[in-house]
């Protein structure tokens, strides 16, 4: 049935819906809250269909979602058929009552998770599948296999390196480092990476600092053949766009099952051509890793995966109880990281990065085991890195001649301060990442943290602890309401709190 389009501005929430007259859901064969299938042009989706006399009869009212889905005018005409639930539907309420799923089955909800004939429900019944029952390896390789097709796939030739962390710990700006000291090692690492999700800035935030991270296939493999290395953004690749569509999805849902991360992030590698990765796992209180025996599961799953997609992983559980350095936030991270570069970065930076990038060279064959960390470091003190990263920088059109006093940073500020003598016994990942995202991070680059003190450090009562950054006094008070809320510190014999008879539990 074709009707004409009705644009009304409503803000679905993320749920594809329309409005028909009741007259014409009758002619439609169907009830009210049933999906329909909407084709426009060349392009087409699924949609709830809501009944309402408020649009005329051969007229439907196209909503946010949809309008922005199929790129409909006022006006114009769409094909509205009853949409027959497809097949993904079936593998989906398969896997809900706990079946395994074959690999037509799988790649059928990624099919149709790409072309829009799932709705985010239909997708969150999947997601949640997965966070209580799990994925087999067989299934997660198939799921992998199947992100990947339906995307973008480079090609660099053959031994291509890359690193990857599963994020959770702020400050993590290691990829930075990484990136120029195996490049200026001569082994190929083009580096796609995620802007933040949860966190306070991604790898492609840090470094959207210093240059630009937004770039077409052509440009990014014109980029490596120059520098033998980027660190760019992948969202703008078309690289597993099915994987962006689950993320959605997952956010608003606060999930991230197993078996989803390990094949969003393998399907990224294969993407990129990668065949060797070295994979960065923090583990610790406040990590998504809190245990060793959970990382070694989990490291497994991974290699094991990789060892069927053909890509030679290595696991790395390193230490992510508290932040990478001091600096939390892009502009400051990516300040720390060029410190780091000209050999006057914090110690645990220099030696995570140098300890992970001197496993590429081992992989690669430029050290023997055990070895490749003293030739990063050899490296990297070497300026070499550094000239590295001025070349990516340069070829990725920024200034490679910036220096880390040049990169602006928020000029609202607040230090929290000691509230006695003592040592620091602990800082919350969490409560960092919840006030650098209250200060304005990653969106406004010169938000953020700097961590004057860590795990171990004495202070003296009064003396600052952690500085707030932001770009205005409105986010400032926002991100210190945050911080006297959540305590992201603890000195040794500060009081916590105190209480009185007619506190309420």
């Amino acid at each position: 049935m074709k009707l004409k389009t009705q644009i009304v501005d409503m803000d679905t929430g993320g749920v594809q819906k329309i409005l028909l007259n009741p007259v014409d859901i009758t002619h439609l064969a169907m009830f009210a809250g049933e999906r329909v299938l909407l084709k426009y042009k060349k392009l087409e989706t699924v949609a709830i269909a809501e009944s309402t006399s408020l649009v005329e009869q051969g007229n439907v009212g196209i909503l946010d979602e949809v309008k922005k889905e199929l790129g409909v005018t006022e006006g114009g005409f769409v094909e509205v058929t009853s949409d027959v639930k497809p097949t993904s539907i079936l593998a989906i309420r398969k896997k809900m009552d706990g079946f395994p799923l074959k690999e037509e089955e799988i790649k059928a909800i990624v099919d149709d998770l790409v072309t829009g004939r799932l709705l985010d429900i239909d997708v969150a019944a999947f997601l949640v599948s997965e966070q209580i029952l799990g994925l087999s390896l067989e299934e997660t390789v198939h799921l992998t296999r199947a992100i990947t097709e339906r995307g973008e796939q480079l090609d660099f030739g053959t031994n291509v390196f890359d690193k990857h962390s599963i994020g959770g710990v702020p400050g993590n700006k290691v990829s930075l480092l990484i990136v120029p000291i195996v490049a200026a090692a001569g082994l190929l690492i083009p580096k796609t990476s995620s802007r933040a999700i949860t966190s306070p800035s991604g790898t492609a935030d840090t470094m959207e600092v210093l240059a630009n991270v937004e770039f077409t296939v052509d440009e990014l493999q014109e980029i490596v053949s120059k520098s033998n290395a980027a660190i760019v953004w992948g969202g703008a690749l078309n690289l597993a766009p099915a994987d962006d569509l689950f993320i959605r999805v997952e956010h608003p849902l606060q999930i991230d099952p197993r078996p989803q991360m390990i094949a969003s992030i393998m399907a990224k590698k294969m993407s990129t051509g990668i065949q060797h990765l070295v994979l960065d796992i923090p583990t610790g209180q406040g990590c998504k890793v809190t245990t060793m025996e959970e990382a070694r599961k989990l490291s497994h799953d991974f290699i094991t995966v990789g060892n069927e997609l053909d890509i030679n992983v290595h696991c790395a559980m390193t230490y992510g109880s508290q932040p990478v350095g001091h600096a939390i936030g892009p502009a400051l991270e990516a300040k720390e990281a060029m410190e780091a570069l000209m050999g006057r970065g914090p110690t645990s930076l220099i030696e995570k990065s140098t300890g992970l990038a001197g496993i590429l060279l081992e992989m690669g064959g430029l050290a023997v085991r055990g070895g490749g960390r003293k030739l990063a470091k050899d490296i990297l003190a070497s300026g070499k890195a550094l000239e590295k990263m001025r070349e990516i920088i340069e070829a990725q059109n920024g200034n490679p001649k910036i220096t880390p006093k040049e990169l602006p940073v928020g000029e609202q500020t607040y230090d929290l301060q000691a509230p006695s003598d003592g040592y620091v016994a602990t800082l919350s990942n969490r409560a960092l990442v919840r006030i650098a995202r209250a200060a304005g991070t990653p969106k406004v680059h010169g938000a953020g943290l700097y961590l004057h003190a860590k795990v171990g450090s004495r202070v003296k009562e009064g003396e600052s602890v952690l500085t707030i950054y932001s770009e205005s006094e409105g986010k400032l008070s926002d991100a210190i309401n945050v911080a006297k809320n959540l305590m992201p510190f603890t000195v040794e014999g500060m009081l916590l709190h105190t209480m009185t008879d007619t506190e309420q539990f």
